[in-house]
């Protein structure tokens, strides 16, 4: 491989960043916590930051690459436009490009306009500000293109940071941050080993907004079994009030063999809920919930159907529009409910 073209591509990234083929930079590797009982993602893998002009570098041959398919389509008369035979070109002077694990995802975002990014990987928000606000800077000034980054980060790690830090991180360029709520109730939280409280996910969430970022919060249904289901739909609905994030993300609990919350589940510690009862616990948050913002149901994950074999949800990325299509949901979950095969 060409030094020209090296750059990291990790491997998660939520699925809205994938539906509109955002370009992945990996700005760090891994998960700074990496403690949460329910989880298996990094759990081989032990966190790193990245140095600055390493991010940089991976950024200069990702443009590197779009700038030479560019050339190569010029080339062929095609005026700059990538097309299959400019892709297959490029490659068959260069064949190592077939085994690079981020050469796909990047020209699917060069094909799909070059609008979006996301930077990798668990917690982006932990690096020293100022480095993250010049790599940010680094990939606009590269691709003025894009019109979204977006990057998971922790309620507690945005807690921990100046208004002032945060507020010159957005106009650098982040504009969205997908925060891993989980859960609102602060037993159940503990129990999972999240590392926050329920007081730490309102603090850290009323932060990124105030500071302007768009705020995705994620919880997870079932979560907490049948023995906390109550506690934790209403608690979850009370910290959600609270924040009044710009998106509520619904992606259901399911156990991952090799984790701890699948040895309690196997021990008998923790029951799970059948799907019917997940739709339970959904109506009793839906129905706690007083905000303005868009609840999504988008994952393959939510996949309660009704008695016609319809979804339940749809699984658009903005969602239903809260308050005004909040007694639109509450009565898909009836339908749902009313679904009487066993389940």
């Amino acid at each position: 491989m060409t030094n020209n073209y090296r750059f990291e591509t990790g491997v998660y990234r939520p699925p809205s960043e994938g539906g509109s083929a955002s370009l992945l930079v990996r700005f760090s590797r891994n998960c700074p916590w990496n403690y949460c009982t329910f989880c298996a993602m990094y759990k081989r893998e032990k966190f790193q930051l990245r140095p600055l002009e390493e991010i940089k570098s991976d950024i200069d041959a990702m443009a590197a690459l779009v700038n030479d398919l560019q050339s190569e389509s010029i080339r062929q008369g095609r005026k700059g436009q990538i097309s299959r035979e400019v892709i297959l070109a490029l490659i068959g002077r260069i064949p190592d490009l077939s085994y690079h694990h981020g050469v796909d995802m990047l020209i699917q975002w060069v094909l799909s306009g070059g609008k979006t990014a996301f930077i990798q990987d668990g917690n982006s928000l932990i690096m020293p500000p100022r480095d993250l606000i010049q790599a940010l800077t680094h990939l606009k000034t590269t691709f003025p293109s894009i019109n979204r980054i977006t990057t998971y980060a922790r309620a507690k790690t945005i807690g921990q940071r100046s208004p002032e830090d945060l507020k010159a991180i957005r106009t650098a360029g982040l504009d969205r941050v997908h925060l891993g709520l989980e859960t609102g109730d602060d037993e159940l939280l503990k129990q999972i080993k999240k590392g926050v409280s329920g007081a730490g996910h309102i603090a850290g969430g009323q932060k990124a907004m105030a500071a302007g970022f768009q705020v995705s919060e994620y919880w997870m249904p079932g979560l907490g079994g049948k023995e906390m289901s109550e506690q934790h739909a209403l608690n979850t609905a009370r910290v959600l009030n609270e924040v009044n994030p710009h998106y509520i993300r619904s992606r259901p609990f399911r156990p991952i063999p090799d984790t701890p919350m699948n040895d309690q589940i196997q021990a008998g510690s923790v029951t799970l809920l059948t799907p019917r009862e997940q739709l339970l616990e959904l109506k009793a948050m839906v129905s706690a919930l007083e905000v303005t913002s868009k609840v999504c149901f988008d994952h393959m994950g939510n996949h309660w159907r009704t008695p016609k074999g319809d979804l339940v949800f749809s699984h658009e990325y903005e969602g239903y529009q809260f308050p005004a299509e909040k007694d639109k949901v509450l009565e898909r979950i009836e339908h749902g409910l009313s679904f009487r095969k066993k389940n």
